[in-house]
């Protein structure tokens, strides 16, 4: 069974909107800032600059989220992370927002391992051994 990350955010006043209701967008953020701490704990980094001068990045590809009922200003998010499937060049990870039992939304983001090169597009690569052989642990069993 996989494991999850987890992690936690409190509400707030900034992230709500006129009815007091997080706003939408902070949902895309907070899955992205969850995706960070993920790595930070692996001691893995997002982006990650090479001794030959090209930079590794993961650039985002698709995110989605849909919202089951409303988290307000200073409620505390248990937000969970589970690793949904590591391809040869993505990683796609699965999230949920959670107020103890009761669910606020459900997420999904999609990433792609890239390389940086001066001077030229993005170039998608098979993600490195030392990425995968950490996340690992956190993908599903096959």
């Amino acid at each position: 069974m996989a494991s999850s990350y987890h992690t936690t955010h409190r509400v707030e006043f900034c992230e709500t909107d006129m009815a007091g209701i997080v706003h939408f967008s902070n949902f895309n953020k907070w899955m992205e800032q969850t995706e960070h701490a993920f790595f930070r704990s692996l001691d893995l980094k997002i982006i990650s600059h090479r001794p030959d001068g090209t930079t590794l990045g993961w650039p985002r590809v698709s995110a989605q989220c849909r919202f089951d009922s409303p988290a307000k200003y200073e409620d505390v998010l248990d937000i969970r992370l589970t690793v949904q499937r590591i391809g040869v060049k993505s990683l796609t990870y699965d999230f949920v927002f959670s107020l103890g039992e009761r669910i606020v939304a459900r997420g999904s983001l999609k990433t792609v391992c890239c390389i940086i090169r001066a001077g030229h597009s993005l170039e998608s690569i098979e993600i490195p051994e030392d990425y995968t052989a950490r996340i690992e642990e956190y993908t599903p069993p096959r």
